[in-house]
């Protein structure tokens, strides 16, 4: 690899696991305040039963301030990369589904979600994007989730730099 590149990786790294820890936080946090909430709003894709939909909900919010929390940190950065690409995928594919369905709905990514007021229309394909740059995002770390600053590297002690993952 490109020694330059390689100098700069470790930082760059840094910079997308601070970049997505800061996202799974906000989403976590504008969410936790209300759990039952978001559970109407992972109900409102009717993909799920009410029940199931409820604890999706109140728990969603739990694991998306616990990766932020990791990511924050950068503890266990490659597995929580591969959960964040996992989950990511899944909130895509739930937006691809309610827009192919025609359900009017905000995705609640950020927020209380749920059915929209009539005559306010939803921006789908906006949403599709933003979590299609999130996913990018958590691929890189999945890749390359040696970063600068991290715990993972204080408690390997291992340079961020040999890495040719």
């Amino acid at each position: 690899m490109n020694v330059k590149l390689r100098s700069w990786r470790p930082w760059l790294g840094l910079a997308v696991r601070l970049g997505l820890a800061a996202v799974w936080l906000y989403a976590g946090w504008s969410k936790v305040g209300d759990l039952a909430a978001s559970g109407r709003a992972v109900h409102a894709y009717q993909i799920l039963p009410y029940e199931v939909a409820m604890v999706v909900g109140a728990a969603l919010p739990l694991v998306e301030l616990a990766l932020g929390a990791l990511l924050l940190v950068g503890l266990a950065t490659r597995l929580v990369a591969g959960v964040s690409v996992a989950l990511l995928l899944v909130f895509v594919a739930g937006i691809v589904s309610a827009w192919s369905r025609g359900l009017a709905i905000d995705c609640g990514c950020f927020g209380v979600g749920g059915a929209l007021p009539a005559g306010q229309r939803p921006s789908y394909l906006p949403e599709i994007l933003r979590d299609l740059g999130f996913l990018a995002l958590a691929g890189f770390l999945l890749i390359w989730p040696r970063t600068a600053v991290s715990a993972d590297g204080a408690l390997t002690g291992e340079p961020v730099e040999d890495d040719d993952e």
